[in-house]
């Protein structure tokens, strides 16, 4: 407390220090690509705001008050007793939300509507899709499993090795283009024999991928379209949530 007393009164240091670090939230946020450092930056930069903003404002008894609060608020949705999933209605969300991103660069290491890579796509569709269940029926299961997800990342050979027991492997391969789609599920991941790209099924032969040599997401058909992935070998899929 004394600590902040005393910072409270740099006034002018505090304002250059809270106009960095939201220049630097804001070049993060406009990073596309999801690493490590990056993540650990954001929280050190939302860190070093909040300090900011509560030294600023220490002598503003209500506002220090609901400063003080914030961290704690934001932790509840994660502390919040585990729930069965409704993994239809978790899988209907992913989908929409892959649909969505349909058009947007493809971007080597991206996770966001500003660039995204192959694995990156299902990736983010499906954390988005596992946050907003988690708030919207008070799951806290959901929440941590959005949280595991942001934390670890999970490139196309990770999918293809059930990296962390995100994903399980199907016993179906084979060809895009020539495999039967027999035993598939809406939002099953295709990974290629090399483990460089990953496609999702979306239904009645439907695939969505984001493709470096289309240089955007896709939507293609993989028997009527032609497409240098679905004539490469793949292996199958899917994600343990949507079990």
């Amino acid at each position: 407390m004394k600590l902040l007393i005393r910072i409270q009164s740099s006034k002018r240091l505090l304002f250059f220090i809270l106009l960095g670090v939201c220049c630097g939230l804001g070049l993060l946020y406009w990073n596309p690509v999801n690493a490590t450092s990056y993540r650990l930056g954001f929280l050190l930069s939302l860190g070093v705001l909040w300090l900011t903003l509560l030294a600023l404002m220490w002598k503003k008894h209500l506002i220090r008050y609901l400063l003080i609060s914030v961290p704690f608020l934001c932790a509840i949705p994660f502390l919040l007793p585990a729930k069965r999933l409704k993994q239809e209605a978790i899988r209907v969300s992913y989908l929409q939300r892959m649909r969505a991103l349909e058009g947007v660069t493809y971007h080597w290491g991206g996770e966001s509507a500003r660039g995204i890579d192959c694995s990156g796509l299902p990736r983010k569709a499906l954390r988005d899709a596992l946050l907003a269940y988690g708030l919207q029926h008070g799951n806290g299961r959901a929440c941590r499993m959005f949280l595991e997800q942001w934390w670890y990342d999970t490139s196309a050979k990770a999918l293809s090795e059930d990296y962390r027991g995100f994903t399980r492997a199907l016993s179906i391969r084979g060809k895009i283009n020539s495999m039967s789609y027999d035993g598939l599920l809406p939002g099953d991941l295709a990974v290629t024999q090399s483990k460089v790209h990953t496609l999702v099924y979306l239904g009645d032969g439907y695939w969505i991928q984001a493709d470096p040599g289309i240089g955007a997401v896709a939507i293609l058909h993989g028997r009527k379209d032609q497409n240098p992935w679905f004539s490469q070998e793949v292996t199958m899929h899917r994600w343990q949530v949507l079990e």
